[in-house]
């Protein structure tokens, strides 16, 4: 009677010495129910995945009100995206004719898509919103108001990309010095009432 040989299994749940493109083996199986659980899992997980925030913007502006947008992307571009790289710092939008258009967004090239697959990385992108919300911001920013359209936050929300727009209006110097007294005021507030809580 033959006794039956049992691959030898490393801690990673593979056979020892075996080639993980190989088939045949149950740890195949096994790894792809594994890599299909995290997917679901991410997916179930809900909210947003955020990919970058303009922090400056609200240093240097006042944000009057906010408005999510979809984004026109390429395929490489969602790629970059998703491995949380954009540069949103030096962006602005613009309403061109009837269409929102996204400009100075840095999407660096996804670095396996080359060649055909490639894409601008500073290209203007449009934007997608309703009519009525395009002219209402077409209003806003072209009354003579010193409005302007500032992205904020790109992020995944159910698998696709957002932007989110802040109408937006410059602050001066004074203004950003009161941002500043204000804000190191709420944390000085903030951090007596812990103190305060944890020896009271």
């Amino acid at each position: 009677m033959v006794a039956s040989i049992r691959p030898i299994v490393a801690d990673g749940g593979e056979p020892a010495g075996c080639d993980p493109a190989s088939h045949g083996y149950p740890w195949v199986v096994a790894q792809a129910k594994r890599t299909k659980a995290k997917r679901d899992a991410k997916k179930d997980e809900g909210g947003d995945r955020r990919v970058a925030t303009n922090r400056k913007a609200r240093h240097d502006y006042d944000i009057l009100e906010t408005l999510e947008c979809g984004v026109v992307l390429q395929g490489s571009e969602v790629k970059s995206l998703r491995e949380g790289k954009a540069q949103i710092a030096d962006a602005y939008a613009r309403v061109d004719g009837s269409e929102l258009w996204l400009f100075g967004l840095h999407i660096p090239p996804w670095r396996f898509g080359t060649g055909f697959g490639g894409h601008d990385p500073d290209r203007k992108r449009k934007l997608l919103v309703h009519r009525h919300e395009i002219a209402d911001l077409a209003g806003q920013t072209q009354s003579g108001q010193p409005l302007t359209l500032i992205p904020l936050s790109i992020y995944f929300r159910d698998g696709k990309a957002k932007v989110e727009i802040g109408v937006a209006r410059g602050r001066k110097l004074h203004d950003k010095r009161q941002a500043i007294k204000e804000r190191d005021a709420k944390r000085e507030v903030a951090r007596a009432v812990r103190e305060q809580s944890r020896w009271g």
